[in-house]
């Protein structure tokens, strides 16, 4: 009996954890999303962040893991996640970008991010996000925190 009992709970628990939804937004890399450009326009949903904001992680914790928020990002947006501080060399559209301020700057901001999000040329206000239409012309920049329901209505 016990060992039924055991095996029944087992059951149901992997049942519960092999139900639950695994689907995350597919974020794309800046080569990855040049490509699917040319391929198919699509809108483009940009999201800068950094590791010490705050409120970056409760967009990922919070916003960025809502069914909702998944399913329409992905359906409709390619997306696109990076990190202001990144090192990485990017080369997009024929222009190869780095993060010069990283050689002078504790905190350096890669060029991307400042080309495309900063607010006076030097500086980037954190969460950034930027939503394209499908020219890759800007549609909307948004600067602070936002709720899922508050994209939803961005992304509508």
């Amino acid at each position: 009996m016990k060992h039924a009992f055991l095996t029944l709970v087992f059951f149901l628990i992997s049942q519960m954890v092999l139900s639950q939804d695994k689907t995350e937004i597919q974020w794309k890399t800046w080569t990855e999303l040049e490509k699917a450009i040319e391929q198919e326009p699509k809108p483009v949903f940009i999201y800068f962040n950094a590791e010490w904001c705050v409120y970056c992680k409760k967009l990922d914790r919070e916003v960025f893991t809502k069914t909702a928020v998944i399913k329409q990002i992905n359906r409709d947006y390619y997306a696109l996640k990076m990190d202001v501080e990144s090192l990485e060399t990017i080369v997009f559209d024929g222009v190869t970008f780095t993060n010069k301020q990283a050689k002078t700057k504790r905190n350096g901001i890669h060029e991307l991010p400042l080309l495309l999000a900063s607010q006076d040329g030097e500086q980037v206000t954190l969460p950034a996000t930027l939503i394209y239409n499908k020219d890759f012309g800007i549609e909307q920049q948004v600067y602070n925190y936002y709720t899922s329901k508050q994209l939803l209505n961005m992304l509508n």
